[in-house]
């Protein structure tokens, strides 16, 4: 099976057993695809993907892993999430911060995060993982976002609102 390298990591169906490792079920293919290929590129840098990613033998392949990741279903994260946490994130996720620019994440990412050929699934995704990944988009660690937007958004959001969308984004049910 060609997923089988990356189930190493992402687990059998795409849902991580970890939040060192991203959940890639649901995901849309197209994101999954051009994540790679940046890896492969080295338009993303992480010092794991860059021989995953160099491991894949063809787009053929690289199509298939995507379609399989992608037609999976997402996990729920379990546990207990932060009520109030929780509300404030699910404020910024539906109507941003107009105070310091912040444009709601509904509208890129839609309804409950599930994202779409051009965005990634948010929704169900380990806090720990996305709070990694704003951070780095504020810290232009990051930097293979569509036209910089992710990086002019990450760049606006305070560590309180981060913590607070990504509780929201993990606790989605």
């Amino acid at each position: 099976q060609k997923s089988a390298y990356s189930q190493r990591s992402h687990g059998e169906t795409g849902n991580s057993a970890s939040a060192d490792f991203p959940k890639l079920a649901g995901q849309p293919h197209t994101y999954i695809f051009k994540q790679v290929t940046d890896f492969q590129n080295e338009r993303r840098l992480n010092e794991t993907m860059q021989p995953m990613a160099a491991s894949v033998a063809s787009l053929e392949d690289l199509h298939d892993i995507a379609a399989y990741f992608s037609s999976q279903k997402t996990a729920k994260n379990d546990g207990s999430f932060d009520a109030k946490k929780v509300k404030a994130g699910e404020d910024i996720f539906l109507n941003g911060n107009a105070a310091n620019g912040v444009y709601g994440c509904v509208n890129c990412h839609g309804e409950n995060g599930k994202g779409n050929q051009v965005f990634p699934r948010i929704g169900q995704q380990w806090k720990d993982y996305l709070v990694r990944q704003l951070k780095a988009l504020k810290k232009g660690e990051r930097a293979n976002d569509r036209a910089g937007m992710m990086r002019d958004i990450a760049q606006k959001l305070s560590d309180q609102e981060i913590d607070n969308v990504t509780e929201f984004l993990a606790s989605i049910k």
